[in-house]
């Protein structure tokens, strides 16, 4: 196998050519040439009757878009941009060996021709797409350059060539921090021009049908480049370059152009460059981490960052699609079904002349600075669906990736998916249910702009015009009507601005609780919602949809046995007419505990404690409401003192009951409750996971043959009957069914068993 540093005769570039693979340059030009071993090339446009056929040009008779070969544009020379502050090698992420891995992958690979000149001309005759074609990188031109960026910017670049080594390692030294990130060296403006000039050269020859498709192996890197500034390891904006020649070259070929970056950073540059551009779609794939992650947010806060509220400006609105993922950690899962929901429906809508692949490979699993996951197979399947667009005219340009191995493997797989193998089958992980909820609201973002993006959206502000409700305010005022009339429940007031705005109607209590003995506190979920949406138009109608509620029966049958009952909701999310997002995200944990910490120990202070003649107390939590049921526990230490029992359902978070200050608390708890857990929850898969839920300070735990809460709910109602039956005091013995038909109406149990029942609360 050749050494790559063979690749490329260091000589002018002008008659410098490479023999490990074929060149396209023979295909460009229009007449006769010599080249430097001796083979002649032609046109495009065929030889003329009184010449020879050039024997190492395309076959004329083979171009048909369907085995025309695919093409690969390298050149040694890009490796001369190195730190001056390290020397030859330096150890810095955006290394010169990121470019020499990549070919080396692609000879060991059998992608790039590394034979002799005679076989060369004989697989040219006989199977011209076996090997990757040539296309000769060539030095950018400042006109060129400066189609996307300030002369003042190019200036700048040019000025590096001719500064001392000194001046060098002053000027990385103060750049290569922060937001700018940027080194420098003594060859990094003609490394620069080689990067640029080789974009240009591989769209264009994409563009005018010498290759079906092609891969620019080339650095620096250039999405970061604003412009008229160098950030990010990039100096000038290679694709934005190559994308404006091309519609300059080209108008009637190339109008529309998809810019797809995958990069795990957002191409700020790219993005600034054409934010107003409705010829250009850039759609971006990165961490965002709420602005947080590299490129952060900029200096001018005028200026738009990667949050996928920035959907472009002017007539360019729309044209600009941020997939900012919440973290980092994405994989195969999340950049599948970005690309099934957002990327491929929205590119297919815009219908492009050209695709660009703004290929970063920092998000593959290995490395480091991504610190994702996304497998060479998934980079495969991405280009795979992308060669679907444009009539497979994708021109791959590198970006970043600094792990060597993963940037390779990622690479090759890439390439080989471009000439023509089928991507590798791979199994597609789950989504994450944050990287969902970006995707929804990319979606929702993105709907007003786009047809394939409408479908189930709402416009939530035509909805309040028109005097709209949300369905799970509509759901809990049914609720409260439905109890009310069959038990003369009522809400209660909440004394308190900030909660009684949050909880207006969710605290419904049966009427007299001031005088019941018995009382069943309820703290759940709002009922499960269960609706079929046409398959045709994503619509909704009423009677395909159902509501579950699995409360209902214990509340029934609490008010059936004389109970007291308050029944607290916690919704997901509390309504705020300002909210006009389509899709808004259920509060997380967090929120949900501190709301619910402060209604129940509210509740306790202000009612429940105050009941003197209350006898016995049943909690039961229902969902990820059953934390008001936890928070209370450790909260007040009087409550284990009145609770006779505590029944929760989970299928969520499974969280312990705990205190600094009451050792027995824990005991108490595993003693005193059965808690439900879902069958398919997480915990069971995990046999240590399994082992610490069995500790006494999660409870009774249970593993339920059921899932979700209101299967559950059915499944162990008589359980439960049993389990608070066993705890609480009735009348005297030969009257229980008498009190039992007497306390029907909600009003509250009498007796004297309450000092045994006290007795059995505190054990």
């Amino acid at each position: 196998m050749d050494d790559i540093d063979n690749d490329v005769v260091m000589d002018d570039p002008t008659t410098a050519e490479d023999t490990s693979f074929p060149s396209a340059s023979t295909t460009t030009t229009t007449a006769t040439t010599t080249t430097t071993n001796g083979r002649s090339g032609a046109g495009t446009s065929g030889q003329p009757d009184d010449e020879e056929q050039d024997p190492t040009e395309y076959p004329e008779h083979l171009r048909r878009r369907g085995i025309l070969p695919t093409g690969c544009c390298y050149d040694d020379r890009m490796k001369l941009h190195a730190n001056a502050d390290f020397g030859p090698n330096p150890h810095h992420p955006e290394d010169p060996s990121r470019i020499e891995y990549i070919m080396k992958t692609f000879k060991k690979a059998g992608l790039v021709f590394t034979g002799s000149d005679a076989e060369l001309l004989r697989i040219i005759q006989t199977n011209p797409t076996k090997y990757m074609w040539r296309i000769p990188a060539r030095e950018a031109t400042k006109e060129e350059i400066c189609t996307v960026h300030h002369p003042g910017h190019y200036m700048w670049v040019e000025a590096l060539s001719r500064k001392s080594t000194q001046e060098l390692r002053e000027l990385s030294m103060r750049m290569d921090q922060g937001r700018d990130s940027l080194y420098v060296g003594s060859m990094t403006y003609e490394a620069s021009l080689i990067s640029a000039g080789g974009a240009i050269e591989t769209c264009k020859s994409v563009v005018s049908g010498v290759v079906k498709n092609a891969f620019a192996v080339i650095r620096p890197p250039g999405h970061h480049a604003e412009f008229d500034a160098p950030m990010g390891f990039c100096l000038f904006n290679n694709v934005p370059i190559a994308a404006k020649i091309c519609q300059a070259d080209y108008p009637d070929l190339c109008r529309k152009i998809l810019i797809l970056d995958w990069d795990v950073h957002h191409g700020n540059g790219i993005q600034n460059l054409f934010y107003d551009d409705p010829n250009i779609l850039y759609i971006s794939l990165h961490v965002y981490r709420n602005g947080e992650f590299y490129p952060g947010k900029p200096d001018n806060p005028m200026t738009p960052d990667g949050g996928l509220e920035h959907c472009g400006a002017g007539p360019g609105l729309g044209k600009n699609v941020n997939i900012g993922w919440h973290d980092q950690g994405m994989g195969d899962g999340e950049y599948m079904a970005a690309f099934q929901k957002i990327v491929m429906p929205i590119a297919h809508e815009f219908n492009p002349d050209l695709v660009i692949i703004s290929a970063g490979f920092d998000a593959a699993a290995g490395d480091e600075l991504g610190a994702c996951f996304v497998s060479p197979a998934c980079y495969a399947h991405m280009t795979h669906m992308l060669m679907s667009l444009a009539g497979g005219k994708v021109a791959v340009c590198l970006e970043g990736g600094y792990d060597l191995e993963a940037i390779s493997k990622s690479a090759l797989a890439v390439a080989q998916t471009l000439m023509g193998e089928p991507p590798p089958k791979m199994e597609i992980p789950r989504i994450s249910r944050e990287a969902a909820k970006v995707l929804a609201k990319v979606q929702a973002y993105q709907a007003p702009y786009w047809e394939c993006m409408r479908a189930g959206v709402v416009d939530v502000q035509e909805m309040q015009a028109q005097g709209s409700s949300r369905l799970h305010d509509v759901v809990r005022r049914a609720q409260r009507q439905v109890l009310s009339e069959k038990h003369g429940m009522l809400p209660l007031y909440i004394q308190r601005d900030v909660l009684f705005k949050s909880f207006e109607n969710q605290v419904l209590v049966t009427r007299g609780i001031q005088g019941a003995r018995k009382i069943l506190m309820i703290v759940h979920d709002p009922p499960e919602l269960h609706a079929q949406p046409d398959p045709i138009d994503n619509s909704l109608e009423p009677h395909n949809a159902w509501v579950t509620d699995g409360v209902t029966r214990y509340v029934d049958w609490a008010v059936e046995k004389g109970f007291g009952v308050i029944d607290v909701n916690v919704p997901h999310y509390i309504t705020h007419p300002e909210d006009t997002d389509s899709f808004t995200p259920r509060a997380d944990e967090r929120t949900i505990q501190a709301q619910v910490q402060e209604l129940m120990c509210y509740l306790w202070d202000n009612y429940l404690q105050l009941y003197d003649q209350v006898e016995d107390i049943i909690l039961v939590g229902v969902g990820n409401a059953y934390l008001g049921v936890k928070v209370l526990l450790i909260n007040r230490l009087d409550v284990k003192s009145r609770v006779a029992g505590v029944v929760n359902f989970v299928n969520g978070s499974l969280r312990p009951v705990k205190s600094d200050v009451d050792s027995d608390l824990s005991a108490w708890y595993k003693e005193h409750s059965q808690v439900y857990v879902a069958n398919d929850h997480a915990c069971w898969a995990d046999p240590d996971l399994t082992r610490k839920v069995m500790k006494r300070r999660f409870g009774n735990v249970i593993r339920s043959q059921a899932n979700g809460l209101s299967a559950m709910m059915a499944e162990h109602f008589s359980d439960v009957q049993q389990f608070i039956l066993e705890r609480v005091s009735f009348e005297e013995p030969g009257e229980e069914e008498m009190a039992e038909e007497n306390h029907g109406g909600g009003g509250g149990g009498g007796g004297s068993g309450g000092a045994a029942a006290s007795g059995r609360r505190t054990g």
